[in-house]
Parts: C-alpha cells; sequence; structure tokens
C-alpha cells in the first residue's frame, strides 16, 4: 500500500517539476470537488472552442460579449489566448475548454496607462499586452490553472522585445480577482470610478498593471527614494562646497595681510636704516 502511494506521488511530483521547467504543459491536480485527479494541459484557442467558449463567458460575466469578439478569439484576429484543458476527461471531453485568457496587443503611447509608464517617445513601437478575459469553470478552481494561465501571458510579453508591460481592470467587487493579481505581483495602480455599467448600475474599476522587459512606471517607490537620497546628499555637498570656499578666502585673505605687514615692516627697516647711514656720512 504504502509502495503504491509513494509511486503514485513520484510520479506526480515527476510531472510538476518538467511542468515548471516547460517540458510537459500538462500537470496532474488535486481538487476535493473532482472524483479523479485532472491532468491540465495549455493550449491555444481554435474554432472548436467557439460555442463553449461563450457559454462560459454567459455563466462567468456580468458584461455581455458580442459574436465578433468571440471569432475574433477563435480565429486569433488581433487577439492571443490560451485555453485550459483535462487530458483525463471521459467521453470525448479531453479537449474541451475548462480555462481560459484573452488578450489584445496594443501600442503603449495609445494606451490608458501611457503616463504610468516610463519609456522614450521616439520609440514608438513599444507595446502593451491588455488582458481581456480571464477565466475557469467552477468545477476546475483552486487548481492554480488561473494563475497558469497569467503565466503564459507574461512568458509571451516578455518573449516581444518592444513589449513593456500587461494591464488589465478588475470590477471593485472582485475579491479574489484582485488577489490573484496581486498575488502574481501585478501592481494596483489606478482606481477608476463608474467605470463599469452593468443592468444600469455603474461599479468602478481596479487598473492592475504587471512591467517587463525594463518597462517601469515613471516614478517608482524606490527612485522616489534614491531621488531623495541624491537630492539631500547634493545638497550636502553644495553646503560644504560654499563653507570651503569661505574657508579659502578667509585664509587668503590672511595671508595677503601678513604679506602686507612683511612688506611694511621691512620697508621701514630700510628707511630707518638709510637715515641712519645717511647721518653717520654726514658726521
Amino acid at each position: 500500500m504504502w509502495h503504491k502511494w509513494k509511486e503514485k506521488f513520484m510520479c506526480k511530483f515527476s510531472k510538476y517539476i518538467k511542468y515548471l521547467q516547460g517540458i510537459d504543459r500538462t500537470i496532474p491536480m488535486v481538487n476535493p470537488k473532482l472524483s479523479r485527479c485532472p491532468t491540465i494541459s495549455y493550449r491555444p484557442i481554435q474554432p472548436s472552442d467557439l460555442e463553449i467558449l461563450e457559454q462560459i463567458h454567459a455563466d462567468l460575466f456580468p458584461i455581455r460579449y458580442e459574436a465578433e469578439f468571440f471569432q475574433n478569439v477563435v480565429n486569433g484576429h488581433d487577439i492571443v489566448s490560451w485555453a485550459a484543458v483535462d487530458r483525463s476527461r471521459p467521453n470525448g471531453q479531453s479537449d474541451e475548454l475548462i480555462g481560459f485568457v484573452t488578450a489584445r496587443i496594443v501600442l503603449a503611447k495609445e494606451s490608458e496607462i501611457g503616463d504610468l509608464l516610463s519609456y522614450e517617445p521616439s520609440k514608438s513601437d513599444q507595446t502593451l499586452i491588455y488582458i481581456l478575459t480571464l477565466g475557469v469553470v467552477e468545477s476546475f478552481r483552486n487548481l492554480g490553472i488561473a494563475s497558469a494561465l497569467i503565466r503564459e501571458v507574461i512568458k509571451y510579453a516578455s518573449s516581444i522585445p518592444t513589449c513593456r508591460g500587461i494591464y488589465l481592470h478588475v470590477i471593485s467587487y472582485n475579491n479574489a480577482a484582485i488577489h490573484l493579481y496581486k498575488k502574481m505581483s501585478f501592481m494596483c495602480v489606478r482606481r477608476l470610478q463608474g467605470f463599469y455599467l452593468i443592468n444600469g448600475q455603474h461599479y468602478d474599476s481596479y487598473l492592475f498593471v504587471y512591467y517587463v522587459n525594463g518597462g517601469r512606471s515613471p516614478c517608482s517607490p524606490l527612485e522616489l527614494v534614491t531621488g531623495t537620497l541624491n537630492l539631500m546628499r547634493n545638497g550636502l555637498k553644495s553646503v560644504f562646497a560654499r563653507l570651503r570656499k569661505k574657508e579659502d578666502r578667509k585664509v587668503s585673505k590672511w595671508g595677503k595681510c601678513k604679506e602686507t605687514h612683511c612688506l611694511i615692516s621691512t620697508t621701514q627697516s630700510r628707511r630707518n636704516l638709510t637715515t641712519e647711514c645717511t647721518g653717520y656720512e654726514c658726521v
């Protein structure tokens, strides 16, 4: 019994290590709501996913998306996407969507976070990834699928040399999503009042950003501290320089005074000596 459990555990652990190394894109997970151990794999969304994609969006989101949006997703028209599937599902469901993420590439200068991104205006080709939708079927939650999908987006964004960050909106009452993005090191940079209009009611939105490839905010907390320290250091240098200059002037003035005193004393001595000599000669 022990050997069987150990063998099963080592097999799952080995697959998990391979997943982290990028060798195997499937990973066994455990969810007490499921009667079996799912084996999750990730792939691009494809045209055959259209119906289930529309259904999951309708089940998960209060916002209704146009048919054009789904067509663009499944056909890859200006939208990149990843699907999560459970390879262990029976009855031909092993390639059916259980989770997804959709995103779009936008120009940094045309995005709504242009003021939150430090970049060179001369480089007009710099881009950002905007996450449109992210969702996981309820029975497959708490398996790390959403985190894995976000990592796919981060990996993709990092592979684009001109990309400087990933951003998205989260409705203010979605605490689970807010916690997830903070856990994934996204920064909440802004709260947008009344961003969403759902069933005639306005809801606020949080704007989250994740920087890649050297992208950063115009003034990060570290830069603010560093800048303050540099100002203090430069200020002290300026004060010390002025004090040193003042001291040098005093020393220089005193030196000139001493030289003048010596010159006067010497001159007077010479004058006295000449008078005495002249008087002696007269005698």
